[in-house]
């Protein structure tokens, strides 16, 4: 029997001005699809959204939504109006649906409960931008929606917010299309995926699957698409060579090629028009410094209003190191940045920088664009040029590169789309040879092409580099090492993002338990034998095939550290001596949970083993 379509465009278009966003494109939504959107800035996927949501009319096309069919829309900036209070905002949805008073206390109680929320009453406008996203979607679902419209639902979501956020749309939710550049968050909840792109021949891609899939697909789509373009300019160059040589078209057979001839170049020229336009050319100015060390912390300690942020805090930086820090928000994350930026001083403990260290800071929230100045002021402020790697470039050569057009030069960059505006502030960090990068959420607003491009600078970047991100994806890719903060002044070391995933499952587990042990009336002591494990997950065998090369090089970062400390240029120097046995226990720290990790990952496999054997 097929699945019940819920919601449904066909053949719609729609343009801004002169602009077309899309043409002749067609999407349907059926019962249990879990649809993920994806496309580059300004391929019209908010706008699509909105279509779909009945917000905003096509300009030719039809939307259809089946009949008794419940919808509900997450906009990207959730607006809540006059209502004071968390309460009100889902109070205010069931008054709208005029449904019996009676039944509202259980339904937002329900609500509070799905939003996580720890107060009913807490003031709307003292919320979080994470907590307001939760309550745009706890008021979302509080009609019980058949389908689920959500624009970039993960933004100002912390990492515990985002695994929330997929936990409910596997368990709350009956359908969904989620627009979002968060790609292992796509990872998680898709089992469809669609993108928005003219270089497309129908102005749309469909692959069944999760986003890995979708990349494989498209790869494949995309590799016989070109195939198909080279083969195609090659008829076209013999047909023009056969019109240059002026065939009358006395016969059928001399006129039917003639506007068979017509018709490719047509098609070529078509195929040329919508090839991708590229992506933003990021690499990072390293400044070549070959010192062993640039940041050392030691016993490092912060507090800010009576909250700790983090205590005794080891840590040791060099040249080719990429650490990335976790943590909900306003556990401290901007503030270790900060400290290790030299812009704020720690109560206790003391941090020691390569001297003349040249460090390079994108701030989350660009307080340094003047949202005043043009873009062509803020790309170049002293003339028509930029020197970059000691040469110099034209500017429009320089706006070229991040995407930005000739027209768009005397615009105010208050006028620019955020992307646009994280992409102007690369190109004035690129210019800056930096020993140190220190990025605070360098990925809000960018697109999926112009993250990879990020991706593959950063990970070339040979100096050394802090990052603090939602985009786990990045994070787990790039980073050589994790910094996880609890917000109660607690740091804890890991590999990578698997291992600290793992952890957060078996903290999850070890309190589930006692409360679990509790309702059943049982002793702690005397619990039941755990049930027998099963083999190694998808995740977990991916963690297996990496482990050891991950083991060799951290082992390696550990006799690094230890030739360090065994310099004799520092024997006489006590501060930099303790520095680099800080160091050493740090590196050591990450073996042994390496190595942890390993054993629990083989008992595993064993007991998977010996259960099929068996």
């Amino acid at each position: 029997m097929p699945p019940t379509v819920l919601l449904s465009c066909e053949s719609i278009d729609k343009s801004f001005g002169v602009k077309p966003l899309f043409s002749d494109l067609s999407i349907t939504l059926s019962d249990n699809d879990q649809v993920g959107l994806v496309g580059p800035n300004g391929s019209g996927k908010s706008t699509l959204l909105k279509i779909l949501a009945g917000l905003e009319e096509p300009d030719s096309g039809t939307r259809s939504i089946r009949k008794h069919a419940r919808m509900g829309y997450v906009p990207q900036e959730p607006v809540f109006g006059k209502a004071q209070t968390v309460e009100d905002v889902l109070a205010q949805v069931l008054i709208d649906d005029g449904l019996d008073p009676h039944e509202h206390g259980d339904r937002i109680a329900k609500a509070l409960s799905i939003g996580e929320f720890p107060k009913a009453d807490q003031p709307v406008a003292t919320l979080s931008g994470g907590w307001k996203k939760r309550l745009a979607i706890a008021r979302a679902l509080l009609p019980g929606p058949d389908v689920l419209l959500m624009d970039e639902p993960t933004n100002h979501l912390d990492v515990e917010g985002i695994l929330w956020l997929e936990s409910l749309l596997k368990s709350e939710v009956r359908a969904f299309l989620v627009v979002s550049h968060d790609r292992r968050f796509l990872e998680s909840v898709a089992s469809r995926m669609l993108e928005i792109n003219r270089r497309y021949p129908n102005g749309i891609f469909e692959a069944k699957g999760n986003y890995s899939a979708f990349l494989e697909q498209r790869d494949a789509a995309l590799s016989a698409q070109a195939d198909y373009q080279a083969s195609l300019a090659n008829r076209v160059r013999r047909e023009v060579e056969w019109l240059r040589r002026g065939p009358k078209a006395r016969t059928t057979k001399a006129k039917s090629r003639i506007d068979s001839a017509g018709r490719l170049i047509d098609e070529l020229s078509d195929l040329e028009a919508r090839r991708d336009k590229g992506t933003a050319g990021i690499d990072f100015t390293s400044s070549g410094r070959r010192s062993k060390q640039l940041v050392v912390a030691t016993k490092l300690g912060l507090s800010l209003g009576g909250k700790p942020i983090i205590r005794d805090l080891e840590l040791c930086l060099g040249p080719g190191q990429r650490l990335g820090l976790l943590g909900p928000n306003g556990s401290g994350k901007t503030t270790v940045l900060k400290l290790l930026a030299g812009t704020l001083e720690p109560d206790t403990g003391t941090i020691t920088r390569a001297d003349k260290l040249r460090v390079v800071t994108f701030e989350q929230h660009r307080d340094s664009l003047d949202q005043q100045a043009t873009l062509r002021r803020s790309l170049a402020p002293h003339g028509d040029a930029v020197v970059y790697q000691d040469r110099s470039v034209h500017l429009v050569s320089w706006a070229k590169r991040f995407l930005f057009k000739p027209e768009q030069l005397d615009l105010p960059v208050s006028r620019l789309s955020g992307g646009e505006q994280a992409r102007l502030l690369i190109a004035r960090l690129m210019l800056q040879p930096a020993d140190l990068l220190i990025l605070d959420e360098p990925t809000n607003d960018l697109d999926i092409p112009t993250l990879d491009v990020l991706e593959d600078s950063l990970m070339e970047f040979p100096g050394a580099l802090v990052l603090v991100t939602h985009d786990r994806w990045l994070l787990d890719r790039v980073s050589t090492m994790l910094l996880a903060l609890d917000g109660n002044g607690r740091a804890e070391w890991f590999a990578d993002y698997a291992q600290w995933e793992a952890a957060q499952a078996r903290n999850e587990q070890a309190t589930r338990r006692p409360a679990q042990n509790r309702s059943a009336g049982t002793n702690v002591e005397t619990t039941a034998p755990a049930p027998k494990r099963k083999g190694l997950s998808y995740r977990e065998q991916k963690e297996w095939d990496t482990i050891e090369q991950k083991i060799a090089k951290a082992e390696a970062t550990v006799a690094a550290c230890q030739a360090a400390a065994n310099d004799p240029a520092i024997v006489a120097d006590a501060e930099a001596l303790r520095a680099r046995y800080a160091a050493i226990e740090a590196a050591q720290t990450i073996v042994e949970q390496l190595y942890a990790r390993w054993a629990e990952l083989e008992e595993k496999r064993t007991q998977s083993a010996s259960v099929s054997q068996s």
